[in-house]
């Protein structure tokens, strides 16, 4: 499976071309959705259908649709408009639209498209965005793709609407890797798994022999580190997605816990349990050489690197009860910055840098939340019987994190599943999973080839 998925992938674009933009400045002045805000109205946008000539083509194109429809549905900013109350059928996706059509059903913005074949079989995909109330075209793309990686296609153009129309980057053209669990709980099956954001195109990455935990990203996103159970002894592995192939990272006396890549790629930081005592370490990739960060008799562990590398957050005991801190990356200067009621956990820093997300235990209940880098500013997301392990979109405004059902007194039901959470806090969603799931990663933004 790995193969095919590498061909797949390097097929992807053979010309990414910009169509020509009208009135960019005016558009962007009269249509965008303020993201800042506490709580957003969505926005109401009209996609219909994506042209198509021969019947393979249609089918491409209203599959398209519907996958762009629900990433921006999915994002809690947007509404996508009922195509039975569409007026106009757009013929062609570069004519003028009949704007006073859209503004009848209320559209604010209109996505139109098309989808060919070219002579040498990869399909031609061109879209169009369209501020309905200012009459003007806001964005334009064609893409060339080989016809099995229409999807991918479909999350780009996602991407681009969501980007155009909020000044933020977009997230749809990302995968998530998770473990899969199955089976009772006395024999627990845990594998590594992958999917895109939207839940499709699940597989496994581990055959389940072993117990897998805490996988985590590369800057690069084909490489995932994760923990593993080798003989009961655990493993730091490296695995790349695109070949299958996997390597040992390190064979640690005692516990490894929680390892992370920092931003750069070229080291990983973790917590090792040594002569009874767990503290930060960094390993660099290149030479193998391990760094002591933290030296205490606590706790330390969940190490996560700012984006900028010149610090790490943790969570640690060292004050009596588990709290957050936050340290230069040379391990100086430790700082608490957690201080509310109850224990914190598993901080992790945002790709914006302006945030860190935890999870947080106070009188039985857990809940996901956020502060500032110094502690200022805290919010609670989300509340439940168990809720843990948070991981940021690449554009640091939407989480995703695992929820643990309660059993019921026979000990049955319960499980685990993954769902997001915006920041505004009103957008929580379940992603469905093949079966139960948790530890949840999400991958940067997918690079496009060069020259693309």
């Amino acid at each position: 499976m790995a193969k095919r998925y590498l061909r797949v992938r390097s097929f992807i674009f053979g010309v990414l071309a910009f169509l020509p933009t009208l009135g960019w400045q005016d558009a962007q002045a009269q249509l965008r959705i303020d993201i800042t805000q506490g709580n957003v109205d969505p926005m109401p946008i009209a996609i219909p259908v994506f042209n198509g000539g021969a019947p393979k083509e249609a089918t491409v194109g209203t599959e398209m649709v519907g996958v762009i429809s629900n990433n921006l549905s999915r994002s809690g900013l947007f509404r996508p408009i009922d195509p039975k109350s569409f007026i106009q059928k757009p013929d062609a996706v570069g004519a003028i639209p009949r704007f006073g059509d859209w503004r009848l059903i209320n559209a604010q913005a209109l996505v139109t498209g098309a989808v060919t074949t070219e002579s040498d079989g990869r399909l031609r995909v061109e879209f169009r965005l369209w501020d309905v109330f200012g009459e003007q075209q806001m964005e334009g793309r064609v893409f060339f793709t080989r016809s099995d990686n229409w999807r991918r296609v479909a999350h780009l153009i996602s991407d681009k609407i969501y980007e155009r129309l909020t000044g933020e980057s977009g997230y749809f053209d990302t995968r998530i890797v998770f473990v899969s669990e199955s089976g009772t709980k006395a024999a627990r099956v845990k594998r590594l798994a992958i999917m895109d954001q939207d839940a499709a195109n699940q597989r496994f990455l581990t055959s389940g022999r072993y117990l897998v935990l805490t996988p985590r990203f590369s800057p690069t996103t084909h490489q995932i580190t994760y923990l593993s159970y080798f003989n009961d002894r655990p493993r730091v592995y490296l695995y790349d997605i695109n070949t299958g192939q996997q390597e040992v990272l390190g064979d640690f006396p005692g516990m490894t816990f929680a390892p992370r890549f920092s931003p750069s790629g070229d080291s990983v930081v973790m917590s090792l349990a040594r002569n009874g005592n767990s503290d930060i370490y960094v390993m660099n990739l290149r030479s193998r050489a391990v760094a002591r960060l933290t030296d205490s008799p606590a706790i330390d562990t969940s190490p996560s690197f700012s984006p900028d590398s010149q610090y790490v957050t943790f969570n640690s005991d060292r004050g009596g009860t588990q709290q957050i801190y936050v340290m230069r990356a040379s391990g100086s200067d430790v700082k608490r910055i957690s201080f509310g009621d109850g224990r914190y956990a598993t901080p992790v820093w945002s790709p914006r840098g302006d945030l860190i997300a935890f999870t947080k235990i106070y009188k039985g209940r857990f809940y996901i939340g956020v502060m500032r880098p110094d502690g200022s500013g805290e919010r609670l997301l989300t509340e439940s019987f168990l809720d843990e392990g948070p991981t940021w979109a690449p554009n640091g405004r939407v989480l995703m994190f695992f929820r643990e059902r309660p059993s019921d007194s026979r000990g049955l039901g319960g499980g685990s599943r993954l769902h997001s959470i915006d920041l505004t806090g009103y957008n929580e969603r379940e992603i469905p999973t093949l079966g139960d799931a948790s530890d949840p990663a999400w991958s940067p933004l997918i690079p496009l080839p060069e020259g693309d």
